[in-house]
């Protein structure tokens, strides 16, 4: 997979497009990519996926007061390696480019510049300007420029219509295990360990304290079983995030993971950690 974070100067000839945010890259964005990969096999092509960084409501201003994302941009891009795509785009996203209307943005970007030959969308995907790009207007504007369209259906399971705003909020609501299953992969946070309060190795309970995205989305408080990945080698731990309140008083969220059988000193290290299961509130 090849990374462009300039649109100027690339050679893609005629390639099969998606555009999105793709914030948790989940089972319905893994059903989007899939058919995208297939369409450009069958016309024998390259396949390319354009995706934005910063998350267009962070730049708008939309109701981000409590938006937290599923995927920091170096996630995103990791998850998109196993994909099997030719190309991934992530285009910068300005109030400028906001500005462009869904007819600039398909004979601007699509047309021009990526010279498309079809375009996959999702099955509730709006964009340009005050979203006005449905499906409708896109079949003209396929017409117009001649490529194909093909919309993907929503995709269901375990009852539910699957979307990154589902997986926030079983997060939110501390049901990872669901939350796993919308996703297709296990939810994981990736950040550094910071110094603590050393409160743990004194009672033979060793925490290491974790500093994340401040834009990352957390699970609810509580206790959680995890899996931690360090230096290629994966351990089983027991993860805490909150405000310890048998500790003190402050407000101040903490996320702090005791990992088993571990004693190595890594401060300013980065760790991953893997969500398995909630075991309690906190």
């Amino acid at each position: 997979m090849k990374i462009h974070f300039n649109i100027d100067n690339i050679e893609i000839k005629n390639p099969v497009v998606t555009v999105g945010t793709f914030d948790g890259l989940h089972l319905g964005h893994g059903k989007v990519i899939e058919t995208l990969v297939e369409k450009s096999n069958e016309l024998k092509t390259e396949s390319v996926v354009l995706t934005f960084w910063p998350h267009p409501r962070f730049v708008l201003g939309l109701n981000t007061k409590d938006l937290r994302l599923l995927n920091t941009l170096d996630e995103k891009i990791e998850l998109f390696k196993n994909k099997g795509i030719d190309h991934l785009i992530v285009m910068e996203f300005t109030k400028e480019f906001a500005n462009l209307t869904s007819y600039d943005f398909v004979k601007q970007i699509l047309h021009k510049k990526l010279d498309i030959s079809f375009l996959i969308v999702g099955h509730d995907h709006q964009f340009g300007k005050n979203r006005e790009g449905r499906l409708d207007r896109l079949k003209r504007y396929a017409e117009e420029f001649n490529f194909g369209i093909k919309r993907v259906e929503v995709l269901s399971t375990k009852g539910l219509d699957v979307s990154s705003t589902k997986v926030r909020n079983l997060l939110n609501s501390g049901d990872v295990q669901l939350a796993n299953n919308l996703l297709g992969y296990n939810y994981f946070i990736i950040g550094k360990v910071v110094v603590g309060d050393k409160i743990g190795r004194t009672i033979n309970f060793p925490t290491a304290n974790i500093s994340v995205d401040e834009f990352k989305a957390l699970p609810k408080n509580g206790v959680y079983a995890v899996k931690v990945n360090f230096n290629n080698t994966k351990y089983f731990g027991m993860l805490n995030i909150g405000y310890r309140p048998t500790i003190n008083n402050k407000e101040e969220k903490k996320i702090e993971v005791h990992i088993f059988n571990f004693d190595k000193e890594i401060y300013n290290e980065k760790i991953k950690i893997i969500f398995c299961n909630h075991i309690r509130d906190e």
